[in-house]
């Protein structure tokens, strides 16, 4: 087993009080708001309060908010967006001001308005299609998740989608993509610290193509900042499995946790927070990287 630690030029993650890095990994847990999902949603913001509460009671150290689908689906207002989550960011901000919020948003006002709420992370998943999200994060001293689409458009679905000649061609496309972005975000002042890089997996590729970004995911810990990876029940686990519907993937996406954690993720995004807890303490104390949270076998 390699040492997830040791990956060079591996960057930790400092946004608040919480540091991850490498060999020490943190669980973000979605916290939907939108109405249709692909796997769960809490219908209202009371039921997504609770859903951060007991995340965070399990072990998470994020909680990623979010209020439209990332998929096709029905039209969502910039104005709809803002008072889908930002009741709920409010709410978590002030029950548990030392969880770490996150806003799934690609658009500035609604990651403005998410910030003031009381999110300090801005989770951009469609490639900074608003351009304006770096500076925003900048200003309120927050951190960006850099990702990667492959030019796919907000909210649409990958057909087709190809990478120049050669298999490894995406990998190489969403290492410049992600490093491009990073670069704008560091420029407008956000510290290399609190810029996340994504891969991305199943938004502008096939299922083949996310194996393989998964396979290299050490490539991007060595951009030199930390590496999130949102794997959880997504299509590619399905069809790597034959796992045709979500709630089938979980013993899938488990193991992909596992493999993402060994290389050098620093956060893992997850709809199952204590399951996910429970393999990163185990793959962390298989690494060493981690005590035993109990050991007391042979010793009375």
């Amino acid at each position: 087993m390699s040492d997830g630690a040791s990956v060079s030029g591996a960057g930790e993650l400092r946004v608040g009080g919480l540091v991850a890095g490498p060999g020490a990994p943190a669980v973000m847990t979605v916290v939907n708001r939108s109405v249709d999902s692909f796997f769960e949603s809490a219908d209202s913001t009371e039921a997504a309060v609770r859903a951060a509460g007991a995340a965070h009671a399990a072990g998470a150290a994020v909680v990623d908010i979010g209020g439209v689908r990332a998929g096709r689906g029905p039209h969502v207002s910039t104005q709809e967006e803002i008072d889908r989550i930002c009741p709920v960011i409010a709410a978590v901000h002030e029950q548990l001001p030392d969880l770490v919020i996150s806003a799934d948003t690609y658009r500035a006002p609604v990651a403005r308005a998410a910030l003031a709420a009381g999110a300090r992370i801005l989770n951009d998943t469609w490639a900074g299609a608003d351009p304006e999200l770096p500076e925003v994060a900048a200003a309120a001293g927050a951190g960006i998740v850099c990702s990667h689409t492959g030019g796919l458009a907000p909210r649409t679905d990958a057909h087709r989608s190809r990478y120049g000649l050669l298999p490894g061609d995406v990998v190489t496309d969403a290492l410049d993509g992600v490093a491009a972005l990073a670069r704008r975000a560091r420029e407008a002042g956000v510290p290399a610290a609190r810029v996340l890089v994504d891969p991305t997996p199943d938004f502008g590729k096939n299922t083949r193509h996310s194996l393989l970004l998964l396979r290299r995911i050490e490539e991007f810990a060595r951009l030199g900042m930390p590496v999130l990876l949102a794997i959880s029940r997504k299509d590619f686990i399905g069809e790597a499995v034959g796992a045709a519907t979500p709630a089938e993937r979980l013993p899938a996406t488990l193991a992909a946790t596992a493999y993402a954690v060994e290389h050098g993720v620093s956060v893992i995004r997850t709809h199952d927070t204590a399951a996910t807890v429970q393999v990163i303490d185990m793959v962390t104390a298989l690494m060493g990287t981690r005590e035993p949270r109990r050991s007391v076998r042979g010793l009375r």
